[in-house]
């Protein structure tokens, strides 16, 4: 029972300025790929993608906000979760197989990012009729990037610090 007591500090409260960035980031990553969906009539907006604005927009710093983490987590868990939709099928056994190997991947591949564990079961959920190996370009890729270059641009309005840490590989320690 000792290790559940717990007894660290709650983190700092946010600054105004931090509290809006979150606000206009979770605005208008999600207004924006609302609107391209609306646009081009495919899918631009799944739920994960709030969960990544969290992220991205509220603890920028963290190693889990980083781009390679959000674009290439999202890309492992979701070719993972195709990939036991369509070779395994929908059962809760493949569900929790998939999740479970999309955290395994994402860790060997060091692109852990939390909110794209969800996306196996987004895609296990909605079924082949719905779900194509299209999603990886739509709403998968193309998202994530669009909500990585909003990140960039206000992660970086008026700040001291710069955002990204790193962009695939090698952090601003290990090139200075």
């Amino acid at each position: 029972m000792r290790k559940l007591k717990g007894g660290g500090a709650l983190p700092a409260r946010a600054t105004p300025k931090q509290l809006i960035k979150g606000l206009a980031g979770g605005f208008f990553g999600v207004l924006l790929l609302g609107l391209l969906g609306q646009t081009t009539g495919a899918t631009w907006l799944m739920a994960p993608f709030g969960a990544t604005c969290v992220i991205l927009f509220a603890a920028p710093g963290s190693p889990l906000a980083q781009p390679r983490n959000v674009i290439g987590g999202h890309l492992i868990a979701a070719t993972i979760g195709l990939a036991a939709l369509y070779g395994l099928g929908d059962s809760l056994w493949v569900m929790a197989l998939a999740v479970g190997l999309s955290i395994l991947v994402m860790q060997v591949f060091r692109a852990v990012h939390p909110p794209a564990g969800a996306n196996p079961l987004v895609i296990i959920f909605a079924g082949q009729a719905v779900v194509g190996f299209d999603f990886l370009l739509y709403p998968v890729l193309l998202g994530s990037v669009a909500l990585v270059a909003i990140a960039a641009l206000l992660n970086n309005i008026a700040e001291e610090t710069s955002w990204p840490n790193y962009w695939h590989g090698i952090g601003r320690n290990e090139r200075e």
